[in-house]
C-alpha cells in the first residue's frame, strides 16, 4: 500500500501544474468549496504566475496521460467543476507525441506473436493518431483488407494504476469533509473513472463494445460501426475495419463533397436516441474527431473505449423526462424524479415542478437556433443542490453525450435543435413502450418473473428491505483510511504544503 506521504507529494506536483495554468482559480472562488480545500489551493499556487484566463485542458495535458483521462471524466461532471470548466475540458482529445514505430512494432509482436508478416502485408510507420493510452496505424492485412491497428502504449497500465491509487486516496480525504463534498460523491467519480480506464486498457473489451453496438445499430442504416478483426485483436492490440470518410468537424469539406449536412445532423441525433433510449447502450465519446461521413451519406463512428449503459426502467424515466421538458409537462417530470429516487421524499413535488418550470420556460420562448440542451442541463444542475439530489453518474454520462451530440449536430447545421428533432422519436417510443399492449405484455412478463423469484424474494425480505429502484446501486468502494494528524489531517497537510512551498520560494529567491 502506498504511503500517504507519496500521495501528498504527487498531489503537490499536480497542484503546482494546475496552479500555473490558472486551473485552481475556480476552486478558490467557489463559495461551496470547503475552507480547507480553498486554503490548500492558495498554497499550491504560491509563487506561481497565474494566467488571467484559466486553461484547464492544457493543465491536464501537461500533467500526463492519466490526468487527461481524468479530465475527460470531469468534463461529464459540470455539477462538480462548473459548466465553464466542463466545456473547456471537452477540448481534451488525447493528442500526444507518437512513440517511435520500433517501440510499437515490438509491442505488436509481443502481443500478436512474432509472425506479423503472416498477418499484415504492410503497416504504415507514421501513426494516424496518437492518444494518451494508445496510437493508431493504418495497415493492410495479408488478404488485402485495409484496417486500423490500435496499439496500447508500453507502460501505460502501471502509470494509470499509480495515478488512480492517488486519486482514490484524495477523493476519500475530500469526501470525509462532509457537506457539499459528500453530496457530490467524489469517490464515486473516481470509481467511474477507474471502470472506464479498465475498459480502455483492455482493447478486447473495447472491441466487444464495438461489436455489441454494431448489432444494436442494424436498425439504423445511416449509422455504421466498423467490423472488428478478432483474429488480429488482443488485450493490447485492436484491429478493425478502416474508415474512408470525412470528419464531421470539417463542414467545408463535407459541403464540397456534396453531403447534405442537415441530413447528417438528423441522422446523428436519431442514432444517439436509438442507442440511449431504445437500446440502453450508447457511444459516450461522440465528439467530432470520432465521427466520419462516408461517401454514401452514412455516419461512421470510431473509438469505443467509453460506452454508457442504462437499464429499461431508467430509460422509460429518461424518455418521459425528455418528453415532459419538450412539451412543458413539468409536473410529470417532477413526479418521475421522485419515483426514481433522484429527489429525496422529504421534498415537495410541486415545489420541484416549479423549479423545473423556471429552468424550462425561458428556453421554450427562444428561437429554435438559440435553444440549447446544454443550457437546459446547466439550469437543471443549479437546482440539484437545493433539493439534495445526489449525483447519478449514469445520467451525467448521458447528459454529457447529449451536449456533445448537440454540438456536433449544430456544427453541421446551425439551425437544428435537439429538442425539436428528438420530440417525434421520443414520443413514438413512449407510445410504443408505454401503450396499452406494451403495458399488458410487460405486466405478464413481470408477474411471471416475480413468481419465479418468490422464494428468493421472501428470503431477501427477511434479511433486509430492498432499496427503491431508480439509480443503479453504487459500486463497492474499497476502504481508504482518512489521515488524521494532531488536530486533523487537513492541518498537517496545510503545514506540509506550506513548508514545501516556502522551501521552493527560498530556493528561487536564493
Amino acid at each position: 500500500m502506498t504511503h500517504p506521504v507519496v500521495h501528498l507529494w504527487r498531489l503537490l506536483k499536480w497542484g503546482r501544474t494546475l496552479a500555473r495554468h490558472g486551473a485552481l482559480t475556480g476552486i478558490e472562488r467557489d463559495p461551496h468549496t470547503p475552507a480547507q480545500v480553498r486554503r490548500l489551493a492558495r498554497i499550491a499556487r504560491f509563487g506561481a504566475r497565474v494566467p488571467a484566463v484559466p486553461r484547464y485542458a492544457d493543465a491536464f495535458q501537461a500533467i500526463g496521460p492519466a490526468a487527461i483521462k481524468l479530465g475527460q471524466t470531469l468534463a461529464t461532471r459540470p455539477d462538480i467543476v462548473g459548466e465553464a470548466v466542463a466545456n473547456d475540458l471537452l477540448r481534451l482529445q488525447d493528442a500526444l507525441p507518437p512513440l517511435p514505430f520500433a517501440v510499437i512494432r515490438a509491442r505488436m509482436q509481443a502481443s500478436l506473436g512474432n509472425g506479423l508478416e503472416r498477418m499484415f502485408a504492410a503497416i504504415e510507420e507514421v501513426p494516424v493518431g496518437a492518444a494518451s493510452i494508445a496510437q493508431v496505424h493504418r495497415a493492410v492485412t495479408t488478404d488485402g483488407r485495409k484496417v486500423a491497428v490500435k496499439v496500447l502504449r508500453p507502460g501505460v497500465e502501471n502509470e494509470f494504476a499509480r495515478a488512480i491509487e492517488t486519486y482514490e486516496w484524495a477523493a476519500a480525504q475530500l469526501e470525509a469533509l462532509g457537506g457539499e463534498a459528500s453530496r457530490l460523491r467524489p469517490r464515486l467519480v473516481i470509481e467511474t473513472f477507474k471502470r472506464w480506464t479498465a475498459r480502455e486498457l483492455d482493447l478486447r473489451r473495447e472491441a466487444a463494445s464495438a461489436s455489441e453496438l454494431k448489432e444494436h445499430m442494424t436498425s439504423e442504416p445511416g449509422y455504421m460501426v466498423p467490423e472488428i478483426d478478432w483474429q488480429r485483436t488482443t488485450g493490447k492490440v485492436l484491429t478493425l475495419e478502416w474508415i474512408d470518410g470525412i470528419k464531421l468537424s470539417d463542414r467545408e469539406a463535407l459541403v464540397a463533397a456534396g453531403h447534405d449536412t442537415h441530413a447528417l445532423a438528423e441522422t446523428l441525433v436519431r442514432a444517439f436516441l436509438r442507442q440511449a433510449i431504445s437500446d440502453g447502450f450508447f457511444h459516450a465519446d461522440m465528439h467530432q474527431g470520432n465521427l466520419f461521413a462516408l461517401p454514401d451519406g452514412r455516419i461512421a463512428a470510431i473509438d469505443f473505449g467509453i460506452m454508457g449503459r442504462i437499464d429499461r426502467r431508467a430509460r422509460v424515466w429518461l424518455a418521459e423526462i425528455l418528453y415532459g421538458l419538450i412539451t412543458g409537462n413539468y409536473k410529470r417530470v417532477a413526479e418521475i424524479h421522485f419515483e426514481a429516487g433522484y429527489v429525496p421524499p422529504h421534498h415537495n413535488v410541486d415545489e420541484f415542478a416549479t423549479a423545473l418550470r423556471a429552468v424550462g420556460e425561458p428556453m421554450r420562448g427562444l428561437p429554435v437556433k438559440e435553444m440549447s440542451v446544454g443550457g437546459m442541463l446547466d439550469g437543471l444542475f443549479t437546482i440539484t443542490r437545493d433539493f439534495d439530489m445526489q449525483t447519478q453518474p449514469h445520467l451525467l454520462l448521458l447528459q454529457k453525450t447529449m451536449v456533445m451530440v448537440e454540438g456536433v449536430a449544430r456544427g453541421l447545421d446551425p439551425e437544428i435543435n435537439l429538442w425539436e428533432t428528438s420530440g417525434p422519436f421520443v414520443g413514438e417510443w413512449i407510445r410504443t413502450e408505454l401503450g396499452p399492449e406494451a403495458m399488458v405484455a410487460d405486466r405478464l412478463v413481470e408477474d411471471f418473473r416475480t413468481l419465479a423469484r418468490l422464494p428468493q424474494l421472501i428470503r431477501n425480505i427477511e434479511r433486509r428491505f430492498p432499496t427503491p429502484g431508480g439509480a443503479p446501486p453504487a459500486p463497492p468502494l474499497k476502504a481508504i483510511e482518512v489521515v488524521r494528524v494532531g488536530g486533523g489531517w487537513r492541518y498537517g497537510l496545510v503545514a506540509a504544503l506550506a513548508a514545501a512551498a516556502g522551501a521552493a520560494a527560498m530556493y528561487l529567491l536564493g
